[in-house]
């Protein structure tokens, strides 16, 4: 009987269109299944892992159809919703599918390299079923290891080397060697334990015995693994190998003849890489004040009518304990939880608190864990046995992660920014792909924010999410008292301290001196924004971007920030010869260094990008001011949000207008979110706090709202002005990118795309123009805006806008020209 041939459309991590098919071979025919990764080549060298998408019998019209290679796992690691859900991704972001795999999974999941040919250990040695060329081959795998697939066509002078490639594949005498070093392995543990014979309390004293005459050291050993195992207690436990090397002084060879002579026996055990803690308290030993019970109740009321539910709670108002008990519900229902954080220094304290009540149930998933973590992580959320993790913590990233039954989806300061994926590709929106997610599992979705973003608000207003509002803090603390200080007032009658005005000072003076702790915020990283000559002034630019250098003190170096290049700092001006070269700005390097000045006598740390780079610096810094050996914190936004600690008396925000007048349509918004969040770290628990925000316009309309914590006039004077100008969320915004070395190539690439645009999409093309930084890593940038109403016209211009790029990417003489699409930008 003739078997069937059948066929598997494979997704592979490159940002191409579409999928590829690929002939299943019949020996893997009963292996390969949708979700599984498989081993395929791709192009002429290269071998990728696939995701298995579709097996069929449809055959392709293409005559060269490659044949799976092998596959890669027993279980699919891939589930038919995550497909759904990447295709989403990139059907509504307008990326590549490969695009959004390459993001998804865990680097220890891919396999990608030139291939290399390697002998099959187990081939039977019969060569009379080799032709001669293959036989080449057999023999040069006999002399060296491993050979490219280059140096194979030149062995048996063939141009087209892949038929017998092939062929060596099905007579099993060769494999790729990718195959054989898949970057992802289990964490291995050796035990040490006594064999069954030596359980017996004779035989162990006969060894004694017989080792106190002839082996003192091995003796010695012997002695303390009793101890170490407890081995005369009612449950001995084998010991780490590890422990019983340091425990005992030169014990290696005694161990290794221990083991020989049959007392001891050396086990291997798969453990895991992930801290396990167990918990400590119960969910329902949380009590609710009046205000978190009522909007409790509010909430599971939302949820029969709404899947997505807006938590406006304002700082320390207890939405963390309102999580927790949603949580436990829905793992009462045995379903699945994620909890998303904006940044990974949230993890560090929220991780604790959830930890505490749910215990080893509790998976952190960010992109400062190793590739081996990361996927053990993905397996064990994927799955179903009681060692599979219930509820994950994590970023942005752990969107992707195979969930089976995700009940729940908390999605935490959901305003913030960094929900947004800005490159590479697939730039995507956390918080809105989310709710997606939540969708198509049929589960809920919890927003949280004590200064929610105005497009969520929108959505609550005009009946699309649920609104539960909680308007006070946990304890009845009364909100921090804000204060502004004049700078312009400040300068002009000289109380300055540099860039600090006195009254903020006498304000941490009194703090200090009342052994409180102080959080200062600057928007900025680094010593100085730039240098400048006094003669001229010049400022260094980079060399590859048109920026200007910044200076880092630390390193001694004039940094860039969007390409990391980096100089000496010049000691003279290159333009006019003048000495005279001055900082200008100020970063949170140089505010570390004046305040080290001003309070020598006081620790003070700095937490940014620069000081955070190492795995565990978030948890080092975040414990050191928990346990108050921090006097002063220094940070960017990431002491903003959501970090809670207990004796902060005061909040000094050190330059508000660099925030506000920034040239964006959301720089009202956000730099409110921004002053309100870092003002909410103030008085969390003792007494009522302070905030001092430094501004040269006192009375600016976004100051005064901080001031009298009124969210709602800033989002009813936003809102208006939104509609007004064609803003989100009345809008959607499109922004295309064009990239190229050559400007005047770009300018007219640009136009030639914008005006093809224009045909269908009229007047809701802008541009193209040139953006606020003009070059990056030495390509050319212009940028055309497409907004488009909400509503059923969006998906149609979007996929028009798709078709448009497509044409433009496909037409010869543009090939050059790098093109993104960024939907919902900002």
């Amino acid at each position: 009987m003739e078997r069937k041939t059948y066929f598997a459309d494979i997704l592979l991590p490159l940002p191409v269109q579409g999928y590829f098919t690929y002939r299943i071979p019949h020996d893997l025919a009963d292996l390969v299944e949708p979700g599984k990764r498989v081993v395929v080549q791709f192009g002429a060298r290269k071998i990728y892992t696939g995701l298995v998408r579709r097996v069929h019998e449809e055959v392709p019209k293409s005559n060269a159809i490659k044949y799976i290679l092998n596959v890669l796992d027993e279980h699919p690691v891939i589930f038919p919703v995550q497909f759904e859900f990447w295709e989403w991704i990139a059907e509504y972001y307008m990326c590549k599918p490969g695009e959004v795999m390459n993001a998804a999974l865990p680097s220890a999941l891919k396999l990608s390299s030139e291939t290399s040919l390697v002998a099959n250990p187990d081939f039977d040695g019969n060569t009379e079923i080799l032709s001669d060329k293959e036989y080449l081959i057999y023999e040069a795998l006999q002399i060296q290891k491993k050979i490219t697939l280059t140096e194979a066509s030149k062995i048996v002078d063939m141009v087209k080397i892949h038929p017998l490639f092939r062929t060596l594949m099905e007579k099993k005498v060769i494999i790729p060697e990718e195959e054989l070093h898949d970057p992802y392995r289990p964490k291995v543990t050796d035990y040490v334990c006594f064999t069954d014979q030596y359980q017996d309390h004779g035989k162990m004293e006969e060894a004694m015995n017989s080792l106190e005459k002839r082996a003192f050291k091995q003796l010695e050993l012997l002695m303390q693994l009793i101890r170490l195992t407890g081995y005369f207690s009612k449950n001995p436990t084998p010991v780490q190998k590890t422990l019983v090397l340091k425990n005992v002084e030169n014990s290696a060879a005694p161990l290794k003849a221990l083991e020989k002579k049959g007392i001891v026996a050396i086990e291997k055990r798969v453990e895991s890489r992930l801290p396990r803690e167990k918990a400590s308290a119960k969910p329902e030993d949380i009590i609710y004040n009046e205000a978190q019970q009522t909007a409790c109740n509010q909430i599971e009321s939302c949820f029969e009518r709404y899947n997505t539910v807006l938590l406006h709670g304002i700082t320390g108002s207890g939405k963390t304990e309102i999580y927790i008990k949603q949580i436990a519900k829905t793992l009462e229902q045995g379903r699945q939880v994620l909890f998303l954080l904006p940044e990974i220094a949230l993890t560090t304290q929220i991780i604790l608190r959830l930890q505490r009540y749910f215990g080893d149930r509790v998976g952190v998933y960010h992109s400062r864990y190793n590739l081996h973590e990361r996927a053990e992580i993905w397996h064990r959320v994927n799955n179903d046995s009681s060692n599979r993790y219930d509820i994950i913590l994590g970023a942005r990233s752990s969107l992707f992660l195979p969930f089976r039954k995700l009940g729940l989806i908390i999605v935490d300061e959901e305003h913030d920014y960094s929900y947004k994926q800005m490159n590479p590709a697939p730039r995507y929106n956390a918080r809105d792909a989310a709710i997606w997610l939540a969708y198509k599992h049929h589960a809920r979705v919890l927003l949280g924010s004590a200064t929610p973003s105005i497009e969520t608000f929108y959505n609550c207003r005009s009946g699309k999410y649920g609104l539960v509002e909680l308007k006070k803090r946990y304890g009845g603390l009364q909100l921090p008292e804000v204060l502004v200080a004049d700078l312009k007032k400040a300068r002009r009658i000289k109380e300055m301290h540099g860039d600090f005005s006195d009254f903020l000072l006498k304000h941490i003076d009194e703090a200090l001196k009342n052994h409180e702790q102080v959080i200062l915020f600057q928007n900025k990283r680094g010593f100085s924004r730039r240098l400048e000559c006094e003669t001229c002034g010049w400022s260094p630019q980079c060399i590859n971007c048109d920026v200007t250098l910044i200076y880092h003190k630390h390193f001694n170096q004039m940094r860039c920030h969007y390409c990391g290049h980096h100089t000496k700092v010049p000691t003279h001006c290159p333009e006019c010869g003048s000495a005279k070269l001055t900082m200008k700005g100020f970063g949170t390097e140089k505010v570390e260094e004046d305040l080290s000045l001003i309070y020598p006598d006081h620790r003070i740390e700095r937490m940014d990008l620069d000081t955070t780079r190492s795995k565990h610096a978030y948890q080092r810094l975040i414990k050191d001011f928990e346990d108050q050996k921090i006097d002063i914190l220094v940070g960017t936004q990431m002491v903003t949000k959501g970090l809670d600690f207990d004796n902060v008396s005061l909040v000094g925000i050190l330059s508000a207008d660099s925030m506000i007048s920034f040239p964006d349509f959301r720089a009202f918004e956000r730099s409110y979110q921004l002053m309100a969040q870092v003002s909410g770290r103030a008085g969390r628990k003792k007494k009522r706090g302070k905030v001092v925000i430094q501004t040269y316009n006192p009375y600016h309309s976004a100051i005064r709202y901080v001031i009298d914590n009124d969210y709602m006039e800033m989002y009813s004077s936003q809102i208006l002005e939104r509609r007004n100008y064609k803003y989100p969320p009345f809008y959607r915004i499109i922004h295309v990118s064009l990239r190229h070395k050559d400007p005047v190539f770009l300018n007219r690439a640009a136009d030639v795309l914008a005006s093809e645009l224009r045909q269908t999409m009229k007047n809701r093309v802008l541009g193209p123009e040139y953006p606020m930084v003009t070059r990056v890593r030495n390509l050319f940038i212009k940028q055309i805006i497409v907004k488009v109403e909400r509503g059923p016209e969006f998906a149609r211009l979007r996929r028009a806008l798709q078709i448009h790029i497509n044409a433009f990417e496909g037409d010869q003489e543009f090939k050059s020209v790098k093109v993104s699409v960024d939907v919902d930008p900002y």
